[in-house]
């Protein structure tokens, strides 16, 4: 059934392109590009952005093998690295022609035990490389345990090797990201030194890509920064918004001295005022820490501070001086520094204000 919720999530294709080439521009002409769209495009539509660029960079990813099946199933052609493949997922993911990062001995005995009932041919896999970030990944010290296993398998073939920056965005830790960019390198000498060959190399998140150009190696991961924000104010005015959620007012109450609005009391008015309902809570993405005057929405160009708690499907907002009527705009955010402060008051990062954003919210997708 189509999706009639009146909250909407506005996904700007014109910006993501814009962004894309932004971040081009910062590359050399061989450096490849692989884009994230993992959480369902950072929380918009991964297939609808995939979609709009996948004549224009050479690879994209995702977090789980669902994931790239969804991609598969929309028709995406493009090579899709699977960033975290579970064993007992393997299969579907062969099958969609998904490319998976083995990156501890589990994962990748799992995968060489598949390729070899299969008797795949020279399938692309990826090894990643813990330096520092420890997260996933093999260590240098595993560098025999996996020439002895990949050297001479024929059903694989290693499409790159990579490793992860744990905090590029922090000029504080330039020091720890330049110790990370070196073992990195030793890394893939090593590699060279033991298998006779240098696969494709890549290290790069987006505040990677612009703070540390030396180590933009083969290729680059474009992730957050797509989406229109690169964790710096001056870097993201240089990108155009591709995210906007708008709901509408449901319902306006005339509120008296001593009332109260919403769950638990959360608020108690000192004077006659006038509140709105609207369709957004926090089922919708909205957390309660935004609640009780920490946020705001935009009706008619004008803020209405957040009353009381976030309900589930709802929130109150005060319009005591916004001259509105119930069926009118709202808008929760339409730029990135709404989003930034959204998360700061929340206590958390963009990125995990982006995903949080339900899949129950109607998505409209712009494009020229």
């Amino acid at each position: 059934m189509k999706n009639n919720h009146v909250t909407t999530l506005q996904i700007d294709l014109n910006s993501v392109g814009h962004n894309l080439d932004y971040f081009k521009s910062k590359l050399k002409n061989n450096t490849k590009i692989l884009v994230v769209v993992k959480a369902f495009g950072y929380g918009s539509d991964a297939v609808e952005i995939a979609k709009s660029i996948q004549e224009q960079v050479d690879y994209f990813a995702v977090a789980y093998t669902h994931e790239g099946v969804s991609l598969r199933s929309a028709g995406i052609t493009t090579p899709i690295m699977v960033l975290h493949p579970q064993v007992e997922n393997l299969e579907l993911l062969a099958s969609n022609n998904l490319e998976p990062n083995l990156y501890n001995s589990f994962v990748l005995s799992g995968f060489l035990e598949l390729a070899k009932k299969n008797n795949f041919q020279k399938y692309p896999i990826h090894l990643k490389f813990n330096t520092g970030l420890n997260r996933l990944g093999f260590s240098e010290n595993d560098m025999d345990y996996l020439h002895e296993n990949l050297s001479t398998n024929n059903h694989i073939s290693i499409a790159s090797v990579f490793s992860h920056l744990a905090a590029s965005e922090d000029e504080k830790e330039r020091l720890f990201s330049l110790g990370q960019i070196e073992c990195f390198k030793n890394i893939k000498n090593t590699f060279q030194s033991k298998f006779g060959f240098t696969p494709m190399c890549h290290m790069c998140n987006t505040s990677g890509i612009i703070n540390y150009p030396e180590a933009h190696f083969d290729m680059v991961r474009l992730g957050i920064g797509l989406y229109g924000f690169a964790n710096h104010p001056k870097e993201t005015a240089k990108l155009k918004n591709v995210i906007s959620l708008y709901t509408v007012i449901s319902q306006i109450h005339e509120i008296n001295s001593g009332e109260s609005i919403g769950y638990n009391r959360g608020y108690k008015s000192t004077k006659a005022m006038k509140s709105a309902t609207i369709a957004i809570g926090h089922a919708d993405g909205i957390p309660r820490s935004v609640g009780n005057g920490k946020g705001f929405v935009t009706i008619n160009e004008k803020k209405a501070p957040i009353l009381g708690n976030v309900c589930m499907d709802m929130m109150m907002v005060d319009i005591s001086k916004i001259d509105c009527k119930v069926g009118d705009q709202v808008i929760l955010y339409d730029n990135q520094e709404t989003v930034v402060y959204f998360a700061k008051q929340a206590n958390t990062i963009s990125y995990e204000w982006l995903t949080a954003i339900s899949q129950r919210v109607r998505r409209l997708i712009v494009k020229s």
